[in-house]
């Protein structure tokens, strides 16, 4: 199910981040009395009254000078407007209506059906009479909070969610849904471009709830399989600066929203910290992952150029070192065609089921040839092992005391269960259980 994305704008020091903190229920974004403190944008789900929205602090807009106002302004609202779902255009009600706070005003006039106007800092009655000020900036009249004291916000959220419309339709659970992700300039749209050019049998351009947005679906060897949301990957925004934060929005959408995340890495450049993160979070979800080293086409090669790659892939992303490897070119179309075939084989050892019996006599061999000890002496014993679910393959050891079962043989356990298992591509989650509800998630 998709959900809105939800933008704060506004000048620095309004309480953006005040705000996006109450909403969210917890201290995510930095809070400081420091204006202009939020210099990386945040994101973060929320919910209300059983509706989930992303919610995003974009960070104040600040002017150049006392006289002239920074294109930021306009730049940052023109984002807001292309790329979020909704806008809650904040204000300060202890300081009034500022220039600032007119030129955002303009730019967001034309699209006034997306945003909502809240005043910040309403601690008292008194205050709530100076909220009638904001008129001027033509939004109609502005829904007071304090979102420091928690202030009329339930209230707030009430209207907010009334304002949202997250879909209610289900994803095709018989459809492998795959996200393409990677930094910007990768080659994710020639990717999918390749992808879906290749394919007679493209089933369905289905449209989505978020504004812009197009799943593609095609078959293969009678294989439904879904690409999320290709429209973000296929669009040329006008806007240059600053909308690589909503594209990372986009990206968290559509991992959350898949099966498969296809990471694509650029052959000519270095593994970045974005490149980490994207795969880190993918990991954190349990998706399963395949990297794709894209424009192969441009590297000089000799014997040890794919050993080299393959090695620095696996260093530098060793939490999904389990994902396999493709080599291409999205433009020549090198190896593209090998993509679909390893999906398939991807998505049936995420849904690959191992016997009870089968598990046990890998338990007993395993911990035969290196058995659990603790530090503190205490005899540790795991007893057996069961799967309990596929997609990600999840695994539950019972044991006397989790507690006993000490990082590094949770870590010894998961590798022998891949050597012995294989599950290429799948992420997998293993729990360890004691008598009664004593648990261990080996996953955290």
């Amino acid at each position: 199910m998709k959900k809105s994305i939800v933008a704060i704008v506004g000048r620095p020091n309004v309480g953006k981040s005040t705000l996006f903190n109450r909403i969210c229920r917890k201290r995510s974004a930095i809070v400081d009395f420091e204006e202009g403190v939020t210099r990386d944008r945040k994101y973060e789900e929320a919910e209300w009254n059983g509706i989930r929205f992303d919610l995003v602090d974009t960070g104040g807009i600040i002017p150049k000078s006392d006289h002239k106002i920074d294109k930021a302004v306009r730049i940052q609202a023109e984002i807001a407007i292309e790329e979020a779902d909704f806008i809650l255009f904040l204000v300060d009600a202890k300081v009034g209506t500022t220039t600032v706070d007119i030129e955002i005003a303009k730019s967001l006039s034309q699209h006034r059906e997306k945003v909502m106007l809240v005043a910040n800092k309403v601690d008292n009655e008194k205050d709530a009479l100076e909220v009638y000020d904001f008129l001027q900036l033509g939004f109609g009249e502005a829904f007071p909070v304090a979102a420091v004291q928690g202030r009329n916000t339930g209230n707030f959220l009430d209207e907010l969610v009334k304002n949202l419309n997250p879909s209610d339709e289900e994803e095709t659970s018989d459809s492998i849904k795959i996200a393409i992700v990677g930094k910007p300039n990768v080659g994710k749209s020639s990717l999918i471009n390749r992808l879906i050019g290749q394919q007679s049998l493209i089933v369905s351009d289905i449209p989505g709830t978020t504004r812009d947005s197009i799943d593609l679906q095609l078959k293969y060897f009678g294989k439904d399989i879904t690409f999320i949301d290709t429209a973000g990957l296929r669009k040329k925004s006008r806007i240059k600066y600053g909308v690589e934060y909503f594209s990372t929005m986009r990206t968290i959408e559509s991992i959350d929203r898949s099966n498969i995340v296809l990471l694509i890495l650029d052959a000519t450049e270095n593994i970045s910290t974005q490149d980490q993160k994207i795969a880190s979070y993918a990991a954190r979800k349990f998706k399963d992952i395949m990297i794709l080293i894209n424009k192969w086409d441009l590297i000089k090669k000799d014997n040890s150029s794919v050993g080299g790659f393959i090695k620095d892939v696996k260093e530098q992303l060793k939490f999904v070192d389990y994902a396999p490897v493709i080599f291409l070119s999205a433009l020549t179309g090198q190896r593209v065609q090998s993509i679909l075939k390893k999906i398939i084989e991807v998505n049936e050892e995420s849904q690959k089921r191992i016997p009870t019996s089968q598990l046990n006599k890998f338990l007993d061999k395993t911990t035969a040839f290196f058995p659990p000890s603790h530090s503190s002496g205490k005899h540790s014993k795991i007893f057996y092992c069961t799967q309990v679910r596929t997609h990600p393959p999840t695994f539950v050891y019972f044991c006397n005391d989790p507690k006993l079962i000490t990082k590094h043989y949770r870590r010894y356990i998961y590798n022998k269960m891949r050597e012995e298992f294989d599950f290429t591509g799948a992420s997998i989650k293993i729990f360890f259980r004691g008598r009664g509800k004593n648990e261990l998630d080996f996953n955290k």
